[in-house]
């Protein structure tokens, strides 16, 4: 049997999806922990299983149990497998009481964590403990997974954990990846703006709504905001009917809208107002009956349904390529489940050129953009979200943006004090030149451009150092500039970063941001009287620079060309 499964036709991976393979085998092979693949909603995470199932299987002769919370994706795990590894039908089995199954022979094993969590002996070793949407692991007490995880071990000592998810964190403890959780290492993550920008995923554009709730008075029970309070606070009348006729008139040419409400009486209030404004709307919650729910969901996949609410039901699990707008008719606190929920309109469809987010509770200017949230650890304090609404359009963008890309309208530069309102250190007489060194307190990037400037001038990346109470210093580099302003930026670039040099400012915002560059310690400042504008003419990175490691892992420069090191087909890798 083995034998006839190396012949089998090999699984067609895309490139990163190679990547995630080898990068955990890597792992399995080099080091002792659990390691964790992170890619995108609609990015692709079965064929990736199904690779990892297929070599442990047919080329190293191990044994896998793959592990999920809901019957949904335990079915669609079964379903992809057969489908990508047509081989291996009948080496898969299914241990789950809620699909009325209980295999425990075969290699391949798909289970219920609520069926299996005391029942790890029953099933014998495994090699390979495969856990999807890993996210939901507790990471640390008594969960079901840490129970049937730490006699898994007893069965096999040397058994080995791999996370699956598409969001490594949880609303209330941050990372799902530390020292003393279950999974120890994220050992490859592939981002949303990566796959948008290769075509594998779908465009995404954003709106805040007109009329906004006030959270503020939201109390936070467990890492996210009080159920009951979220639903008494957005099911207002005058808020629900504004945000239904905004709804219709923003998705007039939209095909597929999928709308997260609050709770259940707020949905059939929504689909109420909807339906009077003569908008059929499908209503799904967790007590809607099954043949019910397979009834709506199946006219909404087949674009019978415009529009479809749903209550805490939609978010894990439901895939639905035709979705081209996602309106988020609540407030959360969660990262992890606003991910989940802009996460529907990922996937590409052939009738869908973009998605549109309608954000309606503030969701994206608490968390950030989707593909740069900000994850809070315990204790860290709220910060600021990498995110801002324009007053004009109110398209959220990423805080970074000098000027929005949707309408053009300019937001003023940080605050800095007027030079009249402090001592001035500079020359009385026209032409003299005084320098200042400056300590650098916080430093902050942004995408700037020119003022009057023509469609497709080249954008700078400004930099601002504060260096005093409310004082500030800019400059600007040219990433997008050719000739003599970019060789200065690749100059600028290659003292503070290991990074490749960035083609667009944004790119470059994104990875300063990310912490891919060197800071100063200090500036050099150069003011000359009779000018208007002061210079910085010097950095102090320390005199030993630290430049920040690689962001991906890799920490090698552009011009390494070593090459890379191919494992023997006998080095098994668990």
């Amino acid at each position: 049997m083995i034998a006839a499964l190396d012949q089998s036709e090999p699984i067609t991976l895309r490139p990163y999806q190679r990547d995630a393979v080898d990068a955990l085998y890597e792992n399995l092979r080099t080091r002792d922990d659990n390691p964790c693949v992170v890619i995108p909603t609609g990015g692709g995470k079965t064929p990736v299983m199904a690779t990892i199932c297929r070599d442990a299987v047919a080329r190293w002769g191990g044994r896998v149990l793959i592990l999920a919370h809901v019957k949904e994706l335990l079915e669609q795990a079964v379903d992809k497998l057969h489908t990508m590894a047509p081989d291996l039908w009948n080496r898969v089995g299914v241990y789950s009481a809620g699909l009325r199954s209980r295999d425990t022979e075969q290699p391949i094993i798909v289970a219920g964590i609520q069926s299996v969590y005391k029942r790890a002996c029953e099933l014998g070793p495994f090699d390979l403990i495969i856990v999807d949407e890993a996210h939901l692991i507790p990471p640390s007490g008594e969960g079901m997974y840490q129970q049937f995880l730490s006699e898994a071990k007893v069965v096999n000592p040397r058994v080995r954990v791999v996370g699956l998810t598409a969001t490594p964190f949880r609303m209330s403890t941050g990372t799902i990846c530390a020292p003393e959780n279950i999974l120890n290492t994220v050992c490859y993550e592939v981002g949303v703006r990566e796959l948008i920008a290769g075509g594998y995923l779908c465009p995404l554009k954003s709106k805040a709504g007109r009329r906004k709730a006030d959270t503020s008075g939201l109390h936070i029970r467990g890492g996210e905001f009080i159920a009951g309070e979220i639903e008494a606070l957005m099911d207002d009348e005058a808020l629900v009917r504004s945000a239904c006729h905004e709804i219709v008139e923003q998705t007039a040419e939209r095909r597929s809208v999928l709308i997260f409400a609050a709770g259940v009486q707020h949905a059939m209030h929504v689909q109420c107002v909807l339906g009077q404004m003569g908008c059929e709307c499908g209503f799904v919650c967790g007590d809607t009956l099954p043949y019910e729910r397979a009834e709506v969901l199946k006219r909404f996949k087949d674009g019978d349904l415009k529009y479809l609410v749903n209550v805490n039901v939609l978010t894990t699990g439901f895939d639905a390529p035709n979705i081209d707008c996602v309106v988020m008719l609540r407030p959360t606190n969660s990262p992890g489940l606003m991910y989940q929920m802009v996460g529907r309109g990922f996937r590409l469809h052939p009738d869908k050129t973009d998605c549109l987010v309608l954000d309606f509770g503030g969701n994206i200017l608490r968390h950030g953009p989707v593909d740069d949230l900000r994850i809070k650890q315990p204790g860290s304090g709220d910060g600021e979200a990498p995110a801002k609404e324009c007053p004009q359009c109110r398209a959220v963008i990423h805080a970074a943006y000098a000027a929005c890309p949707e309408c053009g309208h300019e937001f003023p530069p940080p605050q800095r004090e007027r030079h009249d309102e402090r001592a001035s250190t500079a020359g009385i007489l026209s032409g003299e030149v005084t320098e200042t060194v400056c300590e650098v307190m916080d430093v902050s990037y942004s995408v700037h451009v020119k003022r009057d400037a023509p469609e497709g001038h080249p954008r700078t990346l400004r930099v601002d150092y504060r260096v005093g109470f409310n004082q500030w210093q800019s400059e600007w580099v040219c990433p997008e500039h050719t000739g003599y302003a970019r060789g200065k930026f690749e100059a600028w670039w290659r003292k503070r970063s290991n990074e490749p040099f960035p083609d667009t400012a944004e790119e470059a915002v994104a990875i300063c941001e990310a912490g891919g560059v060197a800071e100063p310690k200090a500036i050099t400042v150069r003011s000359v009287a009779g000018e208007r504008y002061d210079r910085i003419v010097d950095h102090d990175l320390g005199s030993s620079p630290t430049i920040p490691p690689r962001l991906d892992g890799s920490d090698e420069r552009d011009d390494g060309n070593l090459p890379e090191y191919e494992w023997p087909e006998d080095d098994i890798p668990f």
